[in-house]
């Protein structure tokens, strides 16, 4: 049996499909906090200093951004979710 008929008959999705939407449904849920609130700043926190050798590691903003990139989006989109879209209608 195939994962995709599985799928099909128990109703359910990829583990990463899943993860993707409640990442996104997240992400909604903070942008609709207050400016103040530390998890709304802590998607827009970049880090001062020098970062240590070898590969960097996978952070929030990182895998956010490459969902967008799969969705042809791009950062001006990304901080444009904080100015507009706020509703909870494209959550």
């Amino acid at each position: 049996m195939s994962n995709s008929l599985l799928w099909e008959r128990t109703n359910q999705l990829p583990a990463g499909q899943e993860t993707k939407k409640r990442r996104w449904k997240w992400i909604g849920h903070t942008l609709r906090k207050s400016s103040n609130c530390i998890t709304r700043q802590a998607l827009t926190w970049n880090p001062e200093g020098k970062r240590k050798r070898g590969r960097p590691k996978n952070t929030l903003r990182r895998v956010i951004e490459a969902d967008m990139k799969s969705m042809n989006r791009n950062w001006r989109s990304w901080k444009g979710l904080f100015r507009t879209g706020l509703d909870g209608e494209c959550w």
